[in-house]
């Protein structure tokens, strides 16, 4: 009995040690995993004007190395960074080092974060001026907004002497209002801008070329052949678009709903 027990004990460490020299071969064999793409694309909110507690506004940041390039700043858009940073590890997305903004229209789902953006980075320690990017009226509403809080900012700069030497300067906005064609380039990135169709006389979408990605981001808009030139050799597009099942479930919006969108959105059935 004794001599089978230690038959059986070695026996069973020979199966483990196979065990682990199979696995371990096999992981030997399998490729190492590829390095992660330098372009990241991260939806911080796909909502519109209803106020749905699961999507916060429009707003979209491409990361490429490391650096944020912001589209459209929604409701929550500092917090969903923010939330970028800590659940999906995107260190770029830490408010702090949101710097540069572009906005494709001025209607409020898509600019009513637009003093959290001026501001709370600022109080966080953001180190430069931020800058934005879009149509004509981004001016006016910047000085409007900054305008609106400048109470708080005098009180601020009076009063937080913790902060550096330079927080007079840093919670003011560079504002380039844009035409089409490249608006921006930089190491990471070359931006250009093409013209939608939507509500406002001049909207833009935009394409960010990097060294591994294109990707387009139409705004809201509904047909357009910008869009689709804008498309062309692109490898992502984010499109704005209504479902058919939402605006079923949208009785107060039946009436106006095929004028409204064929004139301004896009649904899964737009035509030319």
């Amino acid at each position: 009995m004794r001599h089978r027990d230690a038959l059986f004990c070695l026996f069973r460490t020979a199966a483990v040690c196979s065990a682990i020299l199979t696995a371990s071969l096999a992981a030997q064999q399998q490729p190492p995993p590829s390095p992660p793409n330098k372009t990241q694309v991260v939806l911080l909110g796909t909502g519109n004007p209803f106020p749905d507690p699961d999507r916060s506004g429009p707003a979209t940041a491409i990361v490429v190395n490391g650096s944020a390039y912001l589209v459209d700043f929604g409701p929550g858009v500092v917090r969903r960074a923010k939330a970028a940073m800590f659940d999906k590890g995107i260190p770029a997305l830490e408010p702090t080092n949101l710097t540069i903004a572009f906005v494709t229209h001025l209607h409020s789902d898509h600019t009513v974060g637009y003093p959290d953006l001026i501001f709370t980075p600022w109080v966080m320690g953001r180190k430069v001026p931020l800058e934005v990017y879009g149509p004509k009226g981004i001016k006016a509403m910047t000085d409007h907004i900054l305008a609106a809080w400048q109470a708080d900012i005098e009180e601020r700069v009076s009063t937080e002497t913790w902060q550096p030497p330079d927080y007079r300067n840093t919670y003011k906005v560079n504002v380039h209002e844009i035409s089409s064609g490249v608006i921006y380039k930089d190491a990471n990135v070359i931006v250009t801008a093409f013209p939608t169709k939507h509500a406002f006389p001049e909207t833009y979408g935009y394409r960010f070329d990097t060294a591994d990605r294109s990707i387009v981001i139409s705004g809201d808009t509904t047909y357009s052949q910008a869009t689709i030139d804008a498309c062309h050799g692109c490898d992502v597009l984010i499109h704005e678009a209504n479902t058919l099942e939402w605006l079923a479930r949208r009785p107060d919006f039946q009436p106006l709903w095929r004028e409204v969108s064929h004139k301004h959105h896009a649904t899964c059935r737009t035509r030319q």
